[in-house]
């Protein structure tokens, strides 16, 4: 296993992150502490959580408890690091909606405000068994809220012990930038890192996000890096693949055709697809680690050997040249 520094963080974390959003459904609850394990054993120390994971309505499966009777993934997540919690940097997120009210989150606003993350931030500790959290996201950007009132607030958690650090997720390119302008004229901490989704068939990042994270010297830690299951092989097989886990839809028949000529492309050079999709993220300029969802340990067993692949600069620009730059992309 690699390990890299997120940042101004000061700590490592391994290249390959644990995601945990479908805890509880695949794997199944019991299994969760064998998978986590499995992953620690193989020198995994960075966990990938958040307060509406795993237990709602979303992410049901037929043969699975609906959302009311399953643990959310926090709990599950806190039970299988017992006696383990000091192998991890525990990440967690605050924003998405956790209830009906007004001020419980989502995405048309108040996920964000000093009322909300305080309110969460007690809640998740408890939940993941721990006296603190070592990345906080802001999981979404917040319209309703300002950026100055959530990078204080962030800035008071850091004080009082319950997180260590604080980063982004999903920002837009001028919405990170604005975040990391206000922490420095507040004189406030600047986020470890910035998460997005990235991956060789979804490159839109590519135009402003990331550049305007490596301008800023901000890390990214990148999610859905099979692209669901598209770029692992799964795509025609698996029932819930893509978008599917939570709710959205599968995946078109170019995407398919896409993942064909990805899958010739990487059987070619004698290694799983899985592998090279990974290793083609981890070669980009300013990714510090990317987010795995294994649904069995045998797929986390699967993955593994990934991190140690690495792939030279005519496999990386073929790879790239299979899906066009996006509009507006400058390199």
């Amino acid at each position: 296993m690699r390990y890299q520094v997120l940042s101004s963080m000061g700590t490592s974390v391994s290249r390959v992150c644990i995601g945990t959003a479908t805890f509880g459904v695949a794997p199944l609850a019991e299994d969760v502490g064998k998978l986590v394990h499995q992953a620690l054993d193989a020198g995994v120390n960075f966990i990938d959580t958040a307060n509406s994971y795993g237990n709602q309505g979303r992410f049901d499966r037929p043969g699975v408890p609906p959302a009311n009777q399953r643990a959310s993934a926090e709990e599950l997540v806190g039970a299988a690091l017992k006696g383990r919690r000091d192998e991890v940097v525990l990440a967690t997120k605050v924003s998405e909606p956790v209830g009906a009210g007004p001020n419980d989150g989502g995405l048309f606003g108040g996920g964000l405000s000093r009322v909300h993350i305080m309110r969460q931030v007690e809640r998740s500790l408890r939940r993941l068994g721990t006296d603190h959290i070592d990345v906080y996201y802001a999981h979404h950007p917040d319209p309703l809220t300002r950026i100055e009132e959530t990078l204080q607030t962030f800035e008071d958690l850091i004080r009082q012990g319950k997180i260590r650090h604080y980063a982004l997720s999903t920002y837009g390119g001028w919405q990170l930038t604005e975040a990391v302008l206000r922490a420095d004229q507040l004189g406030l901490r600047r986020p470890v890192c910035h998460q997005t989704r990235y991956n060789v068939a979804d490159r839109w990042v590519e135009t402003d996000v990331l550049p305007a994270s490596r301008h800023l010297g901000i890390s990214t830690t990148v999610f859905s890096p099979l692209a669901g299951g598209l770029l692992a092989g799964v795509g025609r097989q698996r029932e819930f693949a893509g978008d599917t886990r939570w709710g959205g839809r599968g995946f078109s028949e170019q995407q398919l055709q896409l993942a064909e000529r990805f899958t010739n492309l990487a059987e070619s050079w004698g290694h799983r697809p899985a592998h090279v999709a990974l290793a083609w993220l981890l070669a980009q300029p300013g990714i510090g680690s990317v987010i795995i969802g294994p649904e069995s340990v045998e797929e986390l067993e699967s993955a593994m050997p990934a991190a140690d692949l690495e792939l030279d600069e005519a496999q990386v620009a073929q790879l790239t040249a299979l899906v066009p730059s996006p509009p507006g992309f400058w390199g």
